[in-house]
């Protein structure tokens, strides 16, 4: 009787059932490619509206969207463009383009992104053709990763509606605790710019003493998490600043009556 269990048809065996199983795996990941992406549009819309106090339980997220309106900015002059196509913009791909960002320098780069992009995709909200909240993209790197996100603001673009990351890899349970609704809600109402324009939101370590004159800028740290409390405040003070979406702010302030509704 021949023996079978040779170390060729082992070999064999075992590298035909790996290709079939590969090929198994690349066919259902290309398969669910597009779910996948729609599913990644939805979680980010859903955090968009999360953002601005929007969620409705009894709609779903595409029509609660309906309200928001995309807008593309040049952030070195605050000016709307619609040179990008909306549905295609991708920051991480502006980012690494030399030709469509810069680079920071360490002073500059408080944040820790390496390098920013020219142009940023935000958000308006709108009710009754009235301007309720703008959204604002964030990112900046915490204590394992980048965490990324979208401040809320009102139209004054100096009260904070929320703060919500969609990504991050901090320690659950420490800086995890971003995403805790309690730490969340504390955002709401809270200041960014004092009286001669600087950035003064930030998140303190311990909590919040309500007697501070500055008690209005600032959100309780996250307890064992002092590089993450640390990073939020960076990213914060870097999009809020002249490198972001300063010089956004300071043209929709001057050039749009902010109650109307934006067509260009």
């Amino acid at each position: 009787m021949r023996n079978n269990d040779t170390v060729f048809k082992t070999i064999f065996v075992a590298i035909t059932l790996c290709l079939i199983c590969s090929a198994i795996i690349s066919s259902a990941a290309v398969g669910l490619r597009d779910l996948q992406e729609a599913n990644q549009k939805i979680d980010k819309q859903s955090k968009v509206l999360a953002s601005a106090r929007l969620l409705d339980k009894s709609k779903s997220i595409e029509e609660l969207f309906l309200s928001i309106q995309e807008k593309i900015i040049d952030l070195d002059t605050g000016e709307f463009i619609d040179l990008i196509d909306m549905d295609s913009f991708n920051e991480s791909s502006l980012a690494r383009d030399d030709t469509t960002s810069i680079f920071l320098t360490p002073s500059e780069d408080i944040a820790l992104i390496k390098r920013r992009e020219n142009y940023q995709k935000i958000y308006l909200h709108y009710s009754n053709e009235t301007l309720k909240s703008i959204i604002l993209p964030v990112r900046g790197y915490g204590l394992w990763g980048t965490l990324y996100g979208y401040l809320a603001v009102k139209p004054d673009l100096q009260t904070i509606i929320g703060l919500e990351f969609f990504q991050h890899k901090e320690t659950p349970g420490l800086g995890g605790e971003v995403d805790n609704p309690r730490w969340k809600a504390l955002w709401r109402n809270k200041k960014i710019y004092g009286d001669t324009g600087e950035v003064l939101i930030s998140v303190v370590k311990g909590a919040v003493n309500s007697s501070s004159a500055l008690s209005d800028y600032q959100v309780d740290g996250l307890s064992g998490a002092t590089i993450t409390s640390k990073g939020v405040s960076n990213l914060l003070t870097f999009w809020l600043g002249e490198l972001g979406y300063l010089p956004f702010i300071k043209r929709f302030k001057k050039d749009t009556l902010i109650t109307e509704k934006i067509d260009v």
